[in-house]
């Protein structure tokens, strides 16, 4: 299917990173299911600025009664199936450079809301999207990882170890799904110039990221919404199970 012809959920679609990969999609004719949590405000404008093929729902990703009533709440109005997903929710966590928790101090608790956020929040949002995308044999998943976990510059312990852990399901659903012409990808960048996510992060720290890549810069929003929109395209039908790095060319490999 050509984006255009699609109707994609974008988790955490109103803000920050969310955001720019919903504007991306709308600039290339998706229609676009913008979830959000609490951000009501955030959602109902930018669904008012982007049109009729743009709606905000509200469901927290976590809880998987929510996600199945967002699913239902939007094939009742588009008509149709959601048939990509973009897994880009960040539940309760900043980078917050040198406030973050230290390894000998962080209470396990912060590592179980990273893993609910970004484990049980894209296997509830895939569960919930596998019948329509069986009905259609066609399905795009892509979850939005971390390139920390290959270069942790910054030790943020319980973020890193959770997208580790939401990579590893990348793969292992890959393998289920390809024959059902499903495939599941993730994007993994840096440090982001800026999201709400990362408005805390010291100067020195951007400076830093940005003299270390090939670049010399730090990558945008912008930059790596356009690598999402590779993996539901039909460019990428060949592709499944795979982590591209977006960051610059900090990360190689």
């Amino acid at each position: 299917m050509l984006i255009a012809e699609q109707w994609v959920l974008v988790t955490g679609g109103a803000r920050g990173l969310g955001q720019a990969i919903t504007r991306a999609l709308a600039r290339e004719g998706a229609g676009v299911v913008i979830n959000y949590h609490r951000s009501d405000q955030a959602a109902a404008a930018l669904a008012e600025e982007l049109g009729p093929r743009a709606i905000a729902l509200q469901a927290d990703v976590t809880d998987t009664v929510a996600v199945h009533q967002l699913f239902a709440q939007a094939h009742e109005r588009t008509g149709q199936a959601i048939s990509s997903v973009v897994n880009n929710a960040l539940v309760g966590f900043r980078f917050d450079g040198d406030a973050r928790p230290q390894i000998g101090d962080i209470a396990w608790q912060r590592f179980n809301q990273q893993i609910e956020g970004a484990v049980k929040g894209a296997l509830n949002t895939l569960q919930a999207a596998l019948p329509g995308m069986r009905a259609q044999g066609f399905g795009r998943i892509v979850n939005v990882g971390t390139n920390l976990f290959q270069n942790p510059v910054v030790p943020y312990h319980d973020y890193t170890a959770a997208k580790a852990a939401l990579l590893s399901l990348t793969r292992t659903a890959a393998n289920d799904l390809g024959p059902h012409g499903i495939t599941v990808n993730m994007v993994s960048g840096g440090l982001l110039r800026s999201t709400d996510a990362s408005s805390a992060t010291p100067e020195a720290v951007f400076e830093l990221i940005a003299s270390l890549t090939p670049l010399r810069r730090v990558t945008t929003p912008a930059e790596f919404a356009d690598a999402v929109l590779f993996f539901l395209s039909p460019w990428s039908r060949a592709v499944t199970g795979q982590n591209l790095i977006v960051d610059g060319g900090l990360v190689k490999g």
